[in-house]
Parts: structure tokens; sequence; C-alpha cells
């Protein structure tokens, strides 16, 4: 379960993938791939009694940190 999004950053690929994992404790994992190479990587502990709204919680972690690597790009590219 999780989620993997790419976008063209001038000649580089940058590549944000969100995975779960369930072992030793629930747990998102976001990696930053910038050409290939790995960047960054973000982790968030979940709470196992919200079972139900898992991917919901996937998705809104994944879609953070998205937002938060845009609007780093956007305020480089206009200074």
């Amino acid at each position: 379960m999780g989620r993997l999004d790419a976008f063209d950053v001038g000649d580089k690929k940058l590549t944000i993938q969100t995975e779960f994992f369930a072992r030793p404790s629930w747990r998102v994992e976001t990696k930053i791939y910038l050409g290939g190479a790995l960047k960054k990587v973000y982790t968030d502990e979940l709470d196992e009694s919200r079972e139900d709204a898992l991917q919901k919680s996937i998705n809104d972690f994944h879609q953070a940190k998205v937002d938060e690597i845009v609007e780093g790009l956007r305020a480089r590219k206009s200074q």
C-alpha cells in the first residue's frame, strides 16, 4: 500500500514514493529521489487502531510532502 509520483525538474526526474510498513510497528516512509539518487527519507508512526483510515493517512502524509517540495521549488525559482 502506498503512492508514487514523479515530476520533471529541469533535466532530472523527482520521484516521491510513500510506502506503508506494518513491522515492527505501523509507519509510513516517504522517500525523495532526484535523478535516481535517494535524497531524503521522512517517517511517520501510525496508530494501529485506525485501520479504517489507513489509506487516507498514507495519502495525506504523501500529499503533504509533495506540497512542501513543490512550494520549495517555486520559492527557489522565484529568487
